[in-house]
């Protein structure tokens, strides 16, 4: 019988995408955390993760990381911006995740920026996002996005 440790070994070494998209099912948060990290871990199983649950702390740290996967694509993103903004909502905040979206180029920086008007939005969030918008903007005029 596997052990937790097991499952996290896989999720943390693990490159065949079924495995990987089987392991979403576990119930540890640590294990769809390193799933969340591994580059090999697929976007189907990466928008399956997004709709997991835990706890604030594990939910918002697993938002975090899927916006930041370099195997995040489209429509990952937008599943992942609408759980941060469910959660916004509730009057939590997943701040990390919110930065980390907006500097993804794949979603429109208006999309993001709604995302400041929610009820969990801190004033320093609004600061932090009008910011990092706006170094994105300036680096789509210099040719870098």
């Amino acid at each position: 019988m596997p052990t937790p440790a097991d499952y996290l070994a896989l999720a943390h070494t693990e490159r065949d995408s079924l495995v990987l998209r089987r392991l979403v099912k576990c119930p540890y948060p640590f294990v769809r955390q390193a799933l969340a990290v591994n580059p090999h871990t697929p976007p189907e199983a990466l928008q399956e993760l997004s709709r997991t649950r835990d706890s604030v702390w594990n939910d918002n740290r697993l938002l975090h990381l899927l916006a930041d996967h370099p195997r995040s694509d489209l429509v990952v993103l937008r599943a992942v911006l609408e759980a941060v903004a469910a959660r916004l909502d509730e009057g939590e905040r997943p701040y990390a995740a919110v930065l980390a979206l907006a500097g993804r180029f794949e979603l429109d920086a208006d999309e993001v920026r709604r995302l400041g008007t929610l009820r969990g939005a801190s004033a320093r969030l609004r600061h932090l996002l009008d910011r990092r918008l706006i170094v994105r903007i300036e680096a789509v005029s210099c040719g870098q996005g």
